[in-house]
């Protein structure tokens, strides 16, 4: 089991895939797994980097609490000890506000940024809905935190498919390193103070911009206040998609990455 020593934590990754590297920040409360539908794919021309951020999957749990930056500098960690000096960035949701202090930490060394579902922050809003959110995912069993999660990610259609929602549930419940109340409940507050928007124009190297049109976590609006407040940025709304387009959207939403990456690699 691959594992590296960075910022007091020990993270888990996994390599797939030769070629420019490409890697891959993901959201709150979620592990490598999250990665499925995408890895057969993106592999074929990236060598594609994934990894469980602090708090999740197969690394360690957090001593106590910590801020979106703290998990970027996780990010650029683990690339340091895998002797990456750049590479494309990818974040989703949780992992594209990580993905955004990345580059603005060390911009020389992401080559493209790829953001989706994701948002540049949320002042007093976020907060309070992090606290909210937090006290009821304290009160909740984990397969009542599961099921909500599935409800703000998943399409309506999804939802009409009861055979393919159920698997997909059960490979949730059965996920063999599952995440603790108090680590979700970091993650989330971590997240509920990201906050960006005086510094995205800083930005110079290619980005990409996704959104979902029927996101019900993180409306369309905030990838569109996201791609204005960068200097440049390509933005493209997934029509009909849920916030978790990478599961029941996977091949348009796996098709929208490449090509971002394929137009803007040589430029990078």
């Amino acid at each position: 089991m691959p594992h590296v020593d960075v910022n007091g934590q020990r993270l888990y990754y996994e390599i797939h895939g030769e070629g420019e590297p490409l890697l891959c920040v993901h959201g709150l409360s979620v592990d490598t797994l999250g990665w499925t539908l995408q890895l057969p794919v993106w592999s074929q021309q990236f060598r594609t980097i994934v990894f469980d951020n602090r708090d999740v999957g197969q690394s360690s749990r957090a001593s106590g609490d910590y801020e979106v930056t703290d998990m970027a500098a996780d990010a650029l960690a683990l690339a340091d000890a895998l002797g990456l000096d750049d590479f494309h960035l990818l974040g989703f949701s949780m992992g594209g506000a990580i993905a955004q202090e990345v580059a603005l930490a060390a911009p020389q060394r992401v080559r493209t940024l790829t953001l989706c579902v994701t948002f540049p922050g949320g002042g007093a809003w976020a907060r309070a809905q992090g606290h909210q959110w937090a006290k009821r995912a304290l009160g909740m069993s984990r397969e009542e935190r599961v099921d909500e999660l599935l409800l703000l990610t998943l399409s309506e259609q999804t939802y009409e498919n009861a055979d393919g929602l159920a698997f997909l549930r059960e490979l949730l419940l059965n996920n063999p390193h599952p995440q603790e109340a108090d680590a979700f409940v970091r993650q989330l507050l971590a997240t509920s103070r990201h906050e960006t928007r005086d510094r995205l124009a800083q930005l110079t190297m290619p980005v990409h911009v996704v959104g979902a049109e029927h996101d019900a976590l993180l409306p369309v609006w905030k990838s569109r206040e996201l791609a204005a407040l960068i200097p440049g940025a390509r933005l493209t709304v997934l029509e009909g998609a849920a916030h978790g387009a990478n599961i029941d959207g996977a091949e348009l939403f796996n098709a929208v990455v490449l090509e971002f990456l394929a137009a803007a690699a040589p430029a990078a």
